[in-house]
């Protein structure tokens, strides 16, 4: 009896512990999102979980190649829609929105691939169809089979703390190419930057590592 009320007496403790851990570990070290397009296709399907490492982007700096998830930076998304009316539900999202389990609805994200960073100058197309960085032609082996690597043509020049971001599935992407004339001009600033994506955790079908890709060597 007395083991019993000794751990009833600290569950409040435990709970509140665990809770504290949970906040830490999706504030500093990793965060799990849902892909709810095909914008990222075939390196990430809909309605994949993916696995978010937030650890680099404390003292590493973001890369070409890396496939990110980040805020909104201006209004790319529409308002984001409730429709659930059941109070259960509402709660038990929200206790998961809090665990770091599921995202805030009303802080709304994107996952895109890093194109070109602050200082790269980014040009699609060339003759020959291709996209180049800092004057040299890339060969892109994650774009989704059958796109080219833009239907639009563009030059940017990527301010420093910016990036250029763009979908694996460029036919189904409204990316940076498509918000060219918004207050960012089309790039995301680094500190919208959440992190990087790691893995697909879910479906078990799925489960893999997402590497890097920098397709500049140079």
């Amino acid at each position: 009896m007395g083991k019993k009320g000794s751990l009833l007496k600290e569950l409040p403790i435990l709970v509140v512990v665990a809770l504290v851990v949970s906040l830490f570990i999706k504030s500093f070290l990793v965060q799990f999102f849902y892909i709810p397009s095909g914008s990222m296709e075939n390196t990430l399907q809909i309605k994949d979980r993916v696995a978010v490492n937030k650890v680099p982007f404390i003292s590493d700096t973001i890369k070409r190649g890396d496939v990110v998830v980040f805020r909104d930076p201006n209004n790319w998304l529409p308002e984001p829609y409730e429709n659930s009316t059941n109070q259960f539900v509402a709660k038990a999202k929200s206790a998961l929105v809090t665990v770091g389990v599921l995202p805030n609805p009303a802080k709304q994200y994107l996952v895109k691939r890093v194109i070109g960073v602050g200082g790269d100058r980014v040009v699609c197309c060339t003759m020959d169809g291709k996209l180049t960085i800092n004057g040299v032609e890339v060969t892109e082996p994650y774009i989704f089979a059958g796109n080219k690597p833009s239907e639009m043509n563009f030059d940017v020049t990527v301010p420093k703390g910016k990036l250029w971001v763009m979908g694996d599935h460029r036919g189904a992407s409204a990316d940076s190419r498509y918000h060219q004339e918004d207050i960012n001009k089309g790039f995301v600033p680094e500190s919208k930057v959440s992190g990087r994506v790691v893995g697909v955790i879910w479906p078990f079908k799925h489960i893999t590592y997402v590497p890097r890709v920098d397709v500049l060597t140079k």
